[in-house]
């Protein structure tokens, strides 16, 4: 394989997304379960006393979702949900936590410095997702199976 061909899509393989794509999804599954998945399990097997209920659930998803995306390695395509969530979770908490933090002077030094600085990577993890892959599958497809569907169910209810 040329260097070119990574930027090639293929119709046989991966559902003809790019290979810079496949193996750019498959970095960020990877990234999720070297150093997220150690850092929350640590956490919760060594956590002593009561959990504050909140604080635990944010643990427990930290721990959950990089660990699936051990299967985001093998099927790349099939557990781009995963990747949606870190999307969504990281930008609402971007939007919500640091960009008024940050416009109030009040970033820098504080416990949500490192966990911004963390989601940093957020673009590069954006443009490695195949969106007119996922505009296809979790839009388009979902539309077109239920109107395949549709038929089917009013003919057997009709016999």
């Amino acid at each position: 394989m040329n260097f070119a061909d990574a930027f090639r899509s293929d119709p046989q393989r991966h559902d003809g997304v790019r290979p810079i794509h496949i193996w750019g999804l498959r970095l960020f599954y990877l990234l999720m379960l070297v150093f997220v998945a150690p850092t929350a399990w640590r956490v919760l097997l060594t956590h002593e006393g009561p959990w504050v209920p909140l604080a635990a659930v944010a643990w427990a998803v930290w721990a959950t979702y990089p660990v699936l995306a051990l299967f985001g390695l093998l099927q790349p395509l099939r557990w781009l949900p995963i990747l949606f969530f870190a999307i969504g979770y990281k930008t609402v908490w971007l939007a919500f936590v640091a960009v008024p933090l940050w416009r109030a002077g009040t970033m820098e030094g504080s416990s949500a410095q490192p966990v911004a600085e963390s989601f940093l990577a957020l673009p590069l993890l954006a443009l490695v997702i195949p969106w007119g892959y996922a505009w296809r599958t979790y839009v388009v497809g979902a539309k077109s199976a239920a109107i395949d569907r549709a038929p089917a169910a009013s003919t057997a209810a009709g016999t």
